[in-house]
């Protein structure tokens, strides 16, 4: 998303993300996460902010902000948000070389990082992996929940864990599965947010 508002590829985000963030710890300056939205495109959050969504909200998707509840990842929000900015420039440089790799070389001057809009982001993409090895609920939920297709969440589940893997990234499965996905959101108090199939 912030790629989409900043014109900018993930992998650059990133860095300038890790530089800043070492300013802000040499400074002791810390900032929490917000509790209130977290966007996942950028019409989203443009509408918010100028008001031009319905009655001056963000559209009503199931709230990634809910996903995030240490109850589902098995860890507090702070260390997730950590673990997501720790993999979003590996996660993004392994796809690229594997773009790398499909296209046979780099991509061509003007061209864009491919012809349709990614359904979900990378942090998304993550995060539902970290859901997925944590067995809170089947994949058919997991991708209702992200308003993505079976395959496409299946495809970033393949993508992810062997990032998770090689870092050696202990995930360690609930001892509870939701059977669906308004079941999960109910469990976190959430039930109010509608799922879109």
């Amino acid at each position: 998303m912030l790629g989409d508002l900043l014109g900018m590829n993930p992998v650059t985000i990133g860095l300038g993300i890790k530089a800043t963030r070492k300013l802000l710890d040499e400074r002791k300056i810390s900032i929490m996460p917000t509790v209130v939205r977290y966007f996942t495109r950028a019409e989203d959050l443009r509408a918010w902010v100028t008001g031009s969504g319905p009655a001056g909200h963000a559209p009503a998707t199931p709230t990634r902000q809910a996903l995030t509840d240490p109850t589902l990842t098995g860890m507090s929000r702070e260390a997730l948000y950590a673990l997501l900015e720790e993999l979003i420039v590996p996660y993004a440089a392994t796809i690229e070389e594997r773009r790398h790799r499909q296209r046979g070389g780099n991509r061509r001057p003007g061209t864009r990082g491919g012809v349709f809009r990614q359904k979900i982001t990378d942090g998304d993409r993550i995060l539902a992996t970290i859901l997925y090895r944590r067995r809170v609920c089947g994949l058919d939920a997991l991708a209702e929940l992200f308003g993505v297709c079976k395959s496409t969440l299946w495809n970033a589940v393949r993508d992810v864990l062997p990032i998770l893997d090689d870092r050696r990234i202990d995930i360690t499965p609930t001892g509870h599965r939701h059977p669906t996905a308004a079941d999960l959101l109910a469990s976190v108090g959430a039930d109010n947010h509608q799922v879109v199939s």
